[in-house]
């Protein structure tokens, strides 16, 4: 599949708001590793390919294992994520899924033994943002090439 449309120079003013909010993502106390986890799920979820081909290369570069990124869509299963980063992720695929798995009160004071009100906010924000990103990338036609 190709890029459908050049939507970055057919609506800037819209993609400049994307880049905005982007940009708060990253001024988040949320941890900088965890964020891309979070994104990487989420896309893993959406099945955004070229979201997933990104968010994965930018773990790498910051330091991130192999073994945590390839075992992210298995992370119940695993021992190596902490216990703030198992419920965050978990938070990833409530609301990623959001129209079957709603955001259960159960899940939400979990979330809140590990991360903050503000903290809370911040993750549905991250975790809103990758869905959106995977929306359009996916509407787009955007694919992953060989980085």
């Amino acid at each position: 599949m190709e890029q459908r449309i050049e939507y970055y120079n057919v609506a800037p003013e819209a993609l400049k708001i994307m880049m905005e909010m982007e940009k708060y993502t990253k001024t988040t106390g949320i941890d900088r590793k965890l964020r891309e986890l979070i994104k990487i799920r989420a896309s893993q979820i959406n099945g955004c390919a070229y979201c997933i081909n990104m968010h994965t290369a930018d773990a790498r570069k910051m330091g991130e294992t192999e073994q945590r990124i390839y075992c992210i869509s298995a992370w119940r299963e695993c021992t190596f994520y902490s216990e703030a980063e198992k419920v965050a992720l978990e938070l990833t695929e409530y609301v990623t899924l959001i129209p079957t798995k709603r955001v259960p009160d159960e899940l939400y004071q979990r979330v809140r033994e590990h991360f903050d009100e503000k903290q809370y906010v911040d993750l549905v924000l991250i975790i809103n943002q990758i869905n959106s990103w995977n929306r359009i990338s996916i509407a787009m036609g955007n694919t992953a090439t060989e980085m």
